[in-house]
């Protein structure tokens, strides 16, 4: 019999975590990471927890040869946030033991409020690629009232995001409401993680630099154009101007 999934979060005593916490996890399209991701490293930020996992599938990410935990907590005093930053996918089979265990902790360390950023790679025209919200009672009349982040109209939520609102439904967590925009595969989506910036700025009322995130996001635009502008050359018959040969199966492109 397979051994169940288990999560553990360790927190530095030293450190008091602001009462709001942001979470951005790996999901189709990374947006919600790239964003959070964006927050601590161009903002005063300290690394005070992580989450360890077991009988999960781990990886380990790491930068310039320097490895990494994939979950971690930090917080940003001058935000008046913390952030729970995710590089590792959690299985939808996880994601309960996942919740619980967070939530023990959010209970402990007294987070008064959880704001979960989720992509969605749904279908959507232009007017549509924005920021919704599903979120109760408590969340929406302590944040949402006074700004222009309109109801996602309908559908369901599934992983951590569909958990900790369920729980919050239920009495188990904070006031707790998902931020959700669709999301372009296979990411990072910057131009979606933009637009969780820009709505976190309205709620929490903190402006950032997005000038690096921008300049990220006009380079993935200018990649894929040109990729573009390759293929419709090469289905013309056009040849390269470098004069190389192409296999006719471009499958990987």
């Amino acid at each position: 019999m397979p051994s169940e999934p288990s999560f553990k979060v360790t927190s530095s005593a030293d450190v008091s975590p602001s009462e709001t916490l942001v979470i951005g996890v790996s999901t189709v399209g990374l947006a919600g990471l790239t964003a959070v991701d964006h927050l601590i490293k161009n903002n005063n930020s300290t690394e005070f927890g992580h989450i360890l996992t077991r009988n999960v599938p781990d990886i380990t990410p790491f930068e310039e040869g320097e490895p990494r935990l994939p979950l971690r907590l930090y917080d940003l005093p001058d935000l008046d946030l913390s952030v729970l930053v995710g590089e590792l996918f959690i299985p939808t089979w996880a994601v309960d033991s996942f919740v619980e265990a967070l939530l023990e902790w959010a209970s402990s360390a007294g987070i008064g409020e959880i704001t979960v950023l989720h992509g969605v790679p749904f279908p959507h025209g232009p007017d549509e690629h924005d920021v919704f919200y599903v979120a109760p009672t408590s969340y929406r009349t302590k944040q949402l009232e006074n700004t222009d982040i309109k109801p996602l109209k309908g559908g369901y939520l599934d992983g951590i995001a569909s958990e900790l609102i369920t729980s919050n439904l239920t009495g188990e967590a904070p006031p707790t409401g998902a931020l959700i925009t669709p999301t372009h595969p296979p990411g990072p989506d910057f131009d979606s993680a933009l637009l969780f910036l820009e709505a976190l700025q309205r709620i929490y009322e903190f402006t950032i630099d997005e000038e690096e995130l921008r300049r990220r996001a006009d380079e993935v635009k200018q990649y894929y154009q040109e990729l573009a502008n390759q293929m419709e050359r090469f289905g013309s018959g056009e040849r390269p101007s470098g004069g190389y040969d192409f296999p006719e199966d471009r499958m990987f492109m």
